[in-house]
């Protein structure tokens, strides 16, 4: 029976100032607000996305807008998941068309669920730009997806796991690394 190591890469600080980074660059490379809104990814991509929004409102004293999008219907691999998938709520309170989008995820890996999420996203109407920020890269790439903002890139092996938790759905900001041992 093989046991899991582990290493903490990001603790509570660590996660809070590479957000506090990721929103200054979205707060200078927009060139304005205006017409910026967040989509997180359901589960954590959307706590992230809510976090940036605070901290862009914070810069910037303008509010920007947050939407929850489910990408379970757009997966690639839906039918290897689960016969009955566990829908969640996709919860955009605003009108993607024109708007400049910034979709949020915990962590990018495959691209994959980065593609779902273009999907759906395009399924609500025509944006007028869509970019991507995520907490952490971790390469291995599968399609040629690339994201505009990083919080941090950390290079893994295929048999290591990154493991996301925030405060929102587990009681614990960290980031970290399990391998098998």
């Amino acid at each position: 029976m093989a046991t899991m190591q582990t290493k903490i890469v990001l603790d509570k600080q660590d996660i809070n100032r590479t957000l506090t980074r990721i929103a200054h660059e979205i707060s200078e490379r927009s060139r304005g607000m205006e017409h910026l809104v967040l989509i997180g990814i359901r589960r954590r991509g959307v706590a992230i996305a809510q976090r940036l929004s605070q901290k862009l409102h914070d810069i910037t004293g303008v509010p920007v807008p947050v939407g929850a999008l489910d990408i379970t219907l757009y997966r690639d691999d839906l039918s290897e998941i689960d016969a009955q998938p566990v829908l969640k709520k996709t919860e955009i309170p605003f009108s993607v068309k024109g708007k400049r989008i910034i979709l949020c995820d915990d962590v990018l890996y495959t691209g994959r669920t980065i593609r779902a999420a273009l999907d759906g996203i395009i399924d609500l109407g025509r944006p007028m730009s869509i970019q991507l920020a995520v907490l952490i890269d971790r390469g291995h790439r599968e399609l040629p997806i690339q994201a505009n903002y990083v919080g941090k890139a950390i290079s893994t092996t295929s048999d290591e796991q990154i493991e996301v938790f925030l405060e929102e759905d587990d009681q614990i900001d960290q980031v970290i690394v399990k391998k098998a041992a």
